[in-house]
């Protein structure tokens, strides 16, 4: 998979290095001489081309128009959404993902200028934060369907709600599936006769509301 990276900032760059890790074929395209002078000592040479992301021409000679994903990570967000207007109607690109500087231009950033995915800090901080209240000491191990489930983790205090209660009997939502238990250090696969026990290491996968659930069962008494 080729992923056209626009924007040799922090993310751009960050973002590319993690991609070369994983094997996957990269270009990054980056204007400001200040900025390609780093790049080169992070990333290959090969992988960085430097040129204006707005010019049909050098997004050709870059690569795009063999790209499978663009990610628009420049810091300007009318230059993002040209990016990913030009992407998908000039270049055929399948998938395109846009950062948001200013989330005041969030409204923009849809299907009328071909983005598909966004990338914006300010609501991803809140989310997390809203996350990190409502769910306690649980852990998201990873995001799935974009972002519809998680992944999650979380260990059973003594005095929970759930504890000596088999899993079938919890009254867990059809959306929340325990995957695993890890009891001292080992994994089981658990049953709906499992029961849970104090300090074992809770793995699920689940939604929103199911995630919310889970928590109020494993939270310790006195919270």
């Amino acid at each position: 998979m080729l992923v056209f990276i626009a924007g040799g900032g922090r993310t751009g760059a960050q973002l590319a290095a993690h991609l070369i890790e994983q094997k996957h074929e990269v270009r990054l395209l980056e204007n400001r001489r200040e900025l390609l002078t780093l790049l080169h000592h992070e990333l290959p040479t090969e992988v960085i081309y430097e040129g204006s992301p707005t010019n049909p021409l050098v997004l050709r000679q870059a690569g795009l128009d063999k790209a499978t994903v663009l990610v628009a990570a420049t810091s300007d967000d009318a230059v993002n959404l040209v990016l990913c207007y030009m992407a998908r109607t000039m270049f055929n690109v399948k998938r395109t993902v846009a950062r948001i500087n200013n989330p005041r231009n969030a409204w923009l950033f849809d299907k009328n200028f071909h983005v598909d995915e966004t990338i914006n800090q300010a609501e991803v901080m809140a989310h997390l934060i809203q996350e990190e209240m409502s769910l306690g000491d649980m852990m998201t191990l990873l995001k799935l369907r974009r972002g519809r489930y998680s992944f999650v983790e979380e260990k059973v205090p003594a005095g929970a709600k759930a504890v000596g209660v088999a899993i079938k009997d919890l009254g867990l939502p059809d959306q929340c599936v325990i995957a695993g238990i890890i009891r001292h250090g080992h994994m089981t696969l658990p049953r709906g006769s499992t029961t849970l026990e104090p300090n074992d290491e809770v793995l699920a996968v689940t939604d929103p509301e199911g995630a919310k659930e889970l928590a109020r069962l494993l939270e310790p008494p006195t919270r």
